[in-house]
């Protein structure tokens, strides 16, 4: 018998009880600082939470990556140890906030209440959440802007074990998760230093003779600029727009959240892109570093302004593509592009990008060779971010057996389903 098992035999046999969340929390929303009046936001000293801080800080947060002045607070501050929970926009989404704090209008805050402080443990609720985020994303009001049903919201329940169950729950889950944590680093080291040997053979294959003739891609290419489509007439649905946002770095990201429509192609046709086109991104932070190749699955698609599209019969289009992507092309855009706030590189700059031109022949055997490597590549890019996701359902369900507890009292894991699941883990781990 597990110490989680006897804790629960002694101290609730028959069961925890449920409170919803009124009863246990006080709940206010986050608001938005007026942005015209920057007395609000001049040296600011009180953190203002987004769901920024949530992706780039993780969920328990000590830090914001903006602040507010004293001036900008209605009432009273968020006490520190308060949950944030996304109840608008993204939703499903929580974390810890360990300090006094605001957050904007997408999120809920849970402040234990006064009476609870000594029988409910925060860490239990911020796993707890976990449930609660699934929960608010199946209970949505109807409209065009998605947000939670508050009265449903209200209605969530927490089960407050006692105390020593709780803490035994959370330092289970805090080992649980150190643990998943640390594989996914070393997944991820893996899978970068696959990409950086990678990029080390391509560049060594595409720049091995000196004796090979540099072209101009305006030369041998076809470069065109994207129109300029009004975007208060953007669409839900119709002719998706190739944008600058939708080039990533190797790849295009067509994810519902970044899409947008127009109604058709008329009079725009020229601005139709064909299966292996590239598209290169000519604004933005990571201008040079932002480009892909279109495929047969993308289409139909309209390009867009600030969108540069390749297309050529006089070279190996995927030999170009290759070569832009080595590295030389961001190494030459980071010598032309402005230096404003929002950095830019002009049709005519990358136009005067040199690529090397060897024989067809070549070319054609250097592709040949480049996209067994990619294909390589992406099969790490397939194959380690899903033993990622593995593990992390594998977590998921652990997290979920734990935090179940049966109206009477049944034990959350027996001793057996318990040490397999922590196998299963610690066998992954080297």
């Amino acid at each position: 018998m597990t110490k989680l098992d006897k804790l629960i035999q002694e101290l609730c046999p028959d069961g925890v009880k449920y409170l919803p969340i009124p009863e246990l929390f006080i709940t206010r929303n986050g608001y938005t600082p007026s942005k015209a009046n920057s007395e609000f936001w001049e040296n600011g000293t009180i953190p203002w939470f987004r769901m920024e801080d949530i992706r780039e800080n993780g969920r328990i947060l000590t830090t914001a990556t903006q602040y507010v002045s004293e001036k900008a607070v209605k009432g009273k501050l968020f006490p520190a140890d308060s949950i944030i929970i996304a109840t608008s926009a993204t939703i499903g989404e929580h974390a810890l906030i360990k300090v006094p704090s605001l957050a904007n209008q997408r999120f809920t805050y849970l402040t234990l209440k006064d009476e609870f402080k000594d029988c409910v443990d925060m860490m239990f609720v911020f796993y707890y959440c976990f449930r609660l985020d699934e929960y608010c994303k199946s209970h949505l009001n109807q409209g065009n802007f998605a947000s939670v049903d508050m009265k449903q919201f209200a209605a969530f329940k927490f089960p407050v074990p006692p105390l020593p169950v709780q803490r035994e729950i959370v330092r289970i889950l805090d080992n649980f998760t150190e643990l998943t944590e640390g594989l996914n680093r070393e997944l991820a080291a893996e899978l970068t230093a696959r990409k950086k040997q990678y990029a080390y053979y391509r560049d060594k294959l595409l720049h091995n003779d000196a004796t090979t003739v540099y072209k101009r891609l305006g030369d041998f290419c076809d470069l065109l600029s994207g129109f300029p489509f009004d975007s208060s007439k953007f669409k839900e649905d119709g002719i998706r727009l190739m944008r600058g946002m939708n080039i990533k770095r190797g790849y295009l990201d067509f994810t519902e959240e970044n899409n947008r429509y127009w109604e058709s192609t008329d009079g725009v046709e020229k601005y139709l892109l064909n299966d292996q086109d590239i598209v290169i991104s000519m604004d933005g932070s990571l201008v040079g570093s932002s480009y892909g190749m279109v495929s047969k699955k993308d289409l139909p698609l309209l390009l867009v302004q600030r969108v540069t599209r390749i297309r050529t019969n006089q070279a190996n289009i995927r030999y170009v593509y290759h070569y832009i992507a080595s590295g030389r092309f961001t190494e030459y855009v980071h010598k032309k592009k402005t230096a404003g706030a929002i950095p830019h590189i002009s049709l005519k700059d990358i136009s005067n990008f040199e690529v090397p031109l060897p024989s067809l022949e070549i070319q054609k055997r250097l592709v040949e060779v480049l996209d067994n490597f990619d294909a390589l590549c992406t099969d790490l890019n397939i194959g380690l971010p899903a033993e990622i996701e593995a593990r992390k359902k594998q977590y998921e369900f652990y997290r979920d057996q734990l935090l179940t507890f049966a109206a009477q009292g049944e034990t959350i894991l027996t001793d057996r389903q318990t040490d397999r699941q922590t196998d299963r883990q610690t066998s992954i781990v080297p």
